[in-house]
């Protein structure tokens, strides 16, 4: 039996739920969980069905077409068919706790190497035998840069790109490429503190809470669509030094909850917000 996971968002209207469940059901397949949502500012409905079953049940997508609006968008996936490279620049907190994650099952893909525009990280990266590629951007534009990023990527064909701490911003054409397939940690709860130091911006704000945010890439910068946040509290006598070193804590573990809700299809992108089902 193969699980797999079951997107649909459309235009809501009345018997949504019943329909699609019937051809599930046509087709034999057992349905494992269901979660649906309709936004009723815009009247918009989605719903994630994980199902087991046949691998490819043969006409089971031209039903479901027949069975929904005109404008639905349907999507299927096999759980744990995924891969993903990770980008980082020289912090290991993020970068080490996922490859951790990672070789003890915990993240459901396969990391297909890692990028760096720095040396630091490689020793961490091939302790997990991971491929480590170093891409320098020393001299080179940003673009020029870029295309060498591009070219590594290209070897692995990688479902989505996540930056665990990689301090360089992308080209508005790097980010139209991977559309909707990068994330990003930022050590700032957004939409406060944008941009770089967000820890001195804090300080400097006396805040009694930080916090990390992972959020899809866009060409906004630090304004994609957040998929998860957390924050931790903190009191006057924190310097910003002291800040960073705990809101380490939070990046890392914010990160890894998004790429898992990522990779097990709980997350929908609609107008520039996410509906995550945990």
């Amino acid at each position: 039996m193969v699980r797999q996971v079951l997107h649909i968002d459309c235009p809501d209207e009345k018997g949504l739920v019943y329909r699609i469940t019937e051809v599930l059901y046509k087709h034999g397949l057992n349905i494992v969980s269901n979660q649906e949502f309709v936004d009723a500012t815009t009247e918009h409905f989605v719903m994630r069905t994980a199902f087991e079953g046949a691998e490819t049940p043969n006409g089971m997508l031209e039903d479901l077409e027949q069975a929904l609006p005109a404008k639905a968008n349907i999507r299927r996936a096999k759980i744990g068919d995924r891969s993903m490279i990770i980008m980082a620049t020289k912090e290991a907190h993020c970068l080490g706790d996922l490859l951790l994650r990672y070789n003890y099952g915990e993240i459901p893909a396969d990391i297909d190497a890692v990028i760096s525009n720095h040396e630091e990280l490689r020793s961490l990266t091939e302790a997990f035998d991971i491929p480590f590629h170093y891409v320098d951007h020393e001299g080179l534009e940003r673009r020029e840069h870029e295309e060498q990023i591009q070219k590594v990527i290209d070897q692995y064909q990688s479902d989505y790109i996540v930056l665990a701490k990689y301090m360089r911003i992308f080209t508005p054409e790097f980010v139209t490429r991977y559309q909707d397939r990068i994330i990003n940690i930022h050590h700032s709860f957004l939409p406060a503190f944008v941009g770089a130091n967000p820890y001195k911006q804090a300080f400097e704000r006396g805040v009694k809470i930080i916090g990390a945010t992972a959020h899809f890439v866009t060409d906004d910068l630090d304004e994609g669509p957040i998929i998860a946040q957390d924050v931790l509290p903190v009191n006057h006598s924190y310097t910003a030094e002291e800040m960073a070193n705990a809101g380490r804590d939070v990046e890392k573990t914010i990160l890894a909850k998004a790429v898992k809700l990522v990779l097990e299809e709980r997350i929908f992108i609609h107008d520039n917000r996410t509906i995550v089902f945990e």
